[in-house]
């Protein structure tokens, strides 16, 4: 998963089926018929789509049915249960049978042997994100579902759900939706029937288990799709744009570009034939989705942002989460633990590494753009600090693996964004470990293809033993570092390695945002009165203080809309998406006085730390920061 800084950054601000046909013999049994599966998308009624489940017949007098409380890679709770209407199973004669709601993810079912089929309705997450959706928790948008006349996100995890022992059954699914809408879906097609009237065409998928399910999202409707070859990988990028703002072909160019060069710095990693990107842009009003970012799958992910977007951001924010999510293919596709690879939808337990999962991933995401020239050295040594900077607003003593195998649970889940930031910043200092150890011949990415060598896609890794056997397949300075700043609760001092690399921290003007003082975000808000101002760090902001603002000013309107602490978070989204050189308008109360600033928005700089070359560096440490970065 990998989700947009700023909404995260101001949280710390602020507080119908119809029946079935099938015949049944003797000896049909649940544990090996495959559980039919549909979902009727021409039947939606106020955003609730039907779905039907047809499982076989069973030997047992009662059974469970549930949808996920935690889906793999969202490391938090969704509670997918909640958004079903109107749950009710049928006997064989067409007879409802007496269910009981256990939970609200669960259902009990009674005389489970005369069970038939359920039936029930599922609403959409997207539009209900506002004010905490239903019951609270909701969610992560890129995890969530939508159901609109032209625009259908299927995380198909949001609908189908499974019986406690039979989530190793395949699985059969049926897709109905009119004929013109355009379907993109990594699971296998089968065939498609259309409607004698041709209008409405039924499609159908196969899924060799549950995991299968909930591991290839689909997208249906008026869809913009373009596909291109990165190697031995077909790329499918499915682009909904409500009023084509962007269109697939220019994402493409972008998409492509970069790909092409994930590939080549992969090398022959190969896992999937197929890769599939679904980009959802999210339009104006309360009911679009707010949480912006993507969550991964095997081979695919699905990606919210804002539509909004100029297509240079838009740009600069599809490399930087799809790039992540790409890199998954790695791990924990093919280097995972028994927690990933045996997952429990309902009481998870969670692996001790997401320095792995998330962190290594994310510091390839970051280093191959360096590596493949797609930044200068200089931004990926800024992208570098940024991360140190932003690690340290977390809890830079807590025992990382402690944190990953909690991450539900507080204190840890307020610590989870720290995966993206110091997950990875340990790789880095992993890889330069291996570097200087290796006489530059070896580093985490040469690892993790020997353990994807080792495992693979259908093998996990024992939990407990990992960071030992990493050890032994490396260096004991490697098993130090991992014990002491991964499992232990020292700090890192991010200096000693940059000593290695020839590097050194400076003090220096930087580039910035209107909102951020070297990841620190400049507002502050009061709950009691409702409103956002601006902190002390508003005097280190140039653009800000060039225009006369101050510490405590409250932020009234933005370009003429009222900003309150309630949407807040929208307001900022617009506000940071302002372009240098476009118009900006921003009302303020100092002290009961309105003071109005408006005029063009300029780049804005602070005073930070830089990494730079150190002119003293020998040969030995450029050398190694060259295999660093290029190697």
């Amino acid at each position: 998963m990998r989700n947009q800084f700023l909404a995260l950054a101001f949280t710390s601000v602020v507080l119908v089926g119809c029946g079935s046909t099938k015949t049944v013999s003797k000896d049909d049994s649940a544990s090996t018929t495959p559980i039919a599966t549909s979902i009727n998308l021409t039947k939606v009624v106020n955003d609730k789509a039907p779905v039907t489940i047809n499982p076989g017949r069973f030997t047992q007098d009662t059974v469970t049915y549930r949808l996920p409380r935690v889906i793999q890679g969202t490391y938090s709770v969704s509670d997918f249960g909640k958004y079903v209407d109107n749950f009710k199973a049928f006997d064989y004669n067409g007879e409802e049978i007496a269910t009981t709601k256990l939970d609200v993810n669960s259902w009990s079912i009674a005389n489970a042997t005369n069970l038939d089929y359920i039936t029930y309705n599922v609403n959409d997450t997207f539009d209900i994100e506002e004010e905490g959706g239903i019951g609270g928790e909701q969610p992560f948008s890129p995890a969530g579902t939508n159901i609109e006349p032209d625009n259908y996100v299927l995380n198909l995890h949001g609908f189908i759900g499974y019986f406690d022992s039979l989530k190793n059954n395949q699985y059969t699914l049926d897709v109905t939706a009119p004929e013109r809408f355009k379907r993109t879906s990594a699971l296998q097609n089968v065939k498609e029937t259309k409607s004698e009237d041709g209008k409405v065409i039924t499609t159908s998928y196969v899924a060799p288990r549950y995991f299968d399910i909930t591991d290839n999202p689909m997208m249906y409707g008026d869809l913009d799709v373009e596909e291109f070859q990165v190697g031995d990988i077909k790329i499918v990028l499915s682009v909904y744009s409500p009023t084509k703002a962007h269109n697939a072909k220019r994402l493409r160019q972008t998409m492509e570009k970069m790909m092409q060069a994930q590939k080549t710095y992969l090398g022959d990693i190969n896992t999937t034939p197929r890769y599939d990107i679904y980009l959802y842009l999210a339009g104006e009003g309360e009911d679009q989705p707010k949480g912006f970012g993507a969550l991964e799958h095997n081979t695919s992910t699905v990606v919210v942002l804002q539509e909004s977007s100029s297509e240079e951001d838009l740009d600069e924010s599809m490399i930087d989460v799809v790039s992540h999510e790409f890199f998954h293919i790695v791990t924990p596709l093919s280097v995972h633990s028994a927690d990933v690879h045996y997952f429990d939808y309902n009481q998870p337990t969670f692996s001790k590494h997401l320095w792995m999962y998330e962190g290594v991933t994310e510091y390839f995401a970051t280093l191959f753009q360096v590596n493949q020239d797609l930044v200068t050295e200089d931004k990926f040594y800024s992208t570098i600090m940024d991360k140190i900077n932003l690690s340290m607003r977390m809890d830079d003593s807590m025992s990382f693996t402690k944190m990953s195998e909690n991450v539900i649970d507080e204190p840890y889940a307020s610590n989870y964004y720290n995966v993206y930031q110091k997950g990875a910043l340990i790789g880095m200092c992993l890889d330069i470990i291996m570097r200087e150890e290796s006489n530059n011949q070896r580093g985490v990415l040469s690892l993790m293809k020997e353990l994807s060598t080792k495992y693979g896609i259908n093998k996990p890794f024992d939990d407990d033993t990992i960071i030992d056997e990493i050890t032994t397949m490396t260096y004991p300075a490697v098993g130090e570092f991992l014990k002491t700043h991964v499992e232990g609760t020292t700090p890192i001092d991010y200096n000693m390695y940059f000593e290695k690399v020839g590097l050194m921290e400076a003090e220096a003007k930087v580039e910035t945002n209107i909102l951020l003082n070297n990841g620190n975000l400049i507002l502050g808000g009061d709950p009691i009165q409702k409103t956002i101002f601006f902190s002390d760090l508003v005097l280190d902001n140039s653009f800000w203080k060039d225009n006369g603002v101050l510490p405590n000013d409250v932020i009234k309107r933005v370009n003429g809309e009222e900003m309150t602490i309630l949407n807040a978070n929208d307001m900022l989204q617009k506000l940071i998406a302002i372009q240098p050189g476009q118009d900006i308008e921003v009302v303020l109360d100092r002290d009961g006085e309105e003071v109005i600033v408006k005029t063009k928005l300029t780049k804005t700089y602070t005073t930070g730390k830089v990494l730079q070359l150190n002119p003293e560096a020998t040969a030995k440490q450029n050398e190694l920061r060259k295999a660093w970065l290029k190697g």
